[in-house]
């Protein structure tokens, strides 16, 4: 099962209703976070999810709207008594970055562990959670992010019955473990069905469109994207700027074909993108507009 929140889904500066970029998943007992914008923690605070859990924190890029609550947060963390080393991943130069900004935040009782991206595609597990990161088209460095669950196929007790296995030695080929019985080896395919759907939710904002994005968006459960603008003529702005127009992502969503398509990341001269809608709809049926600590519960198809 994965929890999702949106904390907040605002560009460029924050505004009294909205505040700046941030999503947070919960997976397995810990929390993931995919930027920190401004008013980050106090969003946290608002949903009541736990400082403490936040074991991975993934950065897009490095603009202000999208790392400017880190000092905060991390002594926030700090005071959750959180003693356990922090990942954080993202472009080149992570660690300067943070550990300039962490000149307002001395003395934390945790480490930081940096993961600085050398590829242009790389991929990475944590807590049984894959992770991968695809580079978009931005006037800076700057990824998206697949979250991945996945699902081990069923275990086939009648095989591991007529292979004459003990019980005892089932939990570990169900966990991927090659067992010894007999002066054989036993390998967890000989036991288990072939893999399930698992759950997947894919991340991009401040890009233009390209094709890497619908790669990694393609038949998730989620697709989350910027959609800074909801007017036509303002095309020629978000191509000098790098970023793109909601129906641009929506136009993604539809040769991708994620379950739903979140939008986000509007621009403060956009107070009120829920009168674009209904038109989007058109391009996309599952688009919706996206408003601060907008929540989601994933689970596995036969858990719903």
């Amino acid at each position: 099962m994965l929890d999702i929140c949106l904390l907040g889904t605002g560009g460029m500066l924050p505004l009294p209703y909205r505040a700046l970029t941030s999503l947070m998943v919960r997976c397995n007992g810990h929390s993931v976070l995919i930027d920190c914008g401004e008013g980050t923690q106090n969003q946290i605070r608002l949903i009541g999810w736990s400082f403490k859990d936040i074991d991975l924190i993934c950065f897009t890029h490095f603009h202000a709207d999208h790392i400017s609550g880190l000092p905060g947060l991390l002594l926030t963390i700090g005071n959750a008594e959180r003693t356990e080393p922090l990942t954080m991943m993202g472009p080149k130069g992570l660690a300067k970055v943070v550990n300039s900004l962490r000149i307002i935040a001395p003395g934390l009782p945790f480490d930081i562990r940096f993961i600085e991206f050398d590829e242009e595609e790389p991929s990475y597990e944590f807590f049984g959670l894959k992770v991968d990161a695809y580079k978009v088209s931005h006037s800076v460095p700057c990824f998206g992010y697949r979250l991945s669950l996945p699902r081990a196929g069923k275990f086939d007790v009648e095989r591991a019955k007529a292979l004459g296995l003990p019980v005892q030695m089932w939990n570990k080929l169900q966990h991927g473990e090659t067992v010894e019985f007999e002066g054989a080896s036993y390998t967890p395919d000989m036991v288990m069905g072939e893999d399930r759907k698992g759950l997947s939710v894919a991340y991009c904002t401040d890009t233009r469109p390209c094709p890497v994005i619908e790669k990694y968006a393609k038949d998730a459960d989620l697709f989350i994207c910027e959609g800074m603008y909801g007017e036509d003529d303002k095309l020629d702005k978000v191509k000098e700027h790098r970023h793109m127009l909601m129906q641009e992502a929506c136009r993604i969503a539809q040769k991708a074909k994620p379950a739903k398509l979140w939008l986000t990341h509007y621009s403060p001269a956009t107070p009120k993108p829920i009168v674009f809608q209904d038109a989007l709809r058109e391009i996309f049926p599952e688009t919706y507009i996206c408003k601060d600590r907008t929540m989601m519960e994933l689970k596995f198809s036969d858990e719903e």
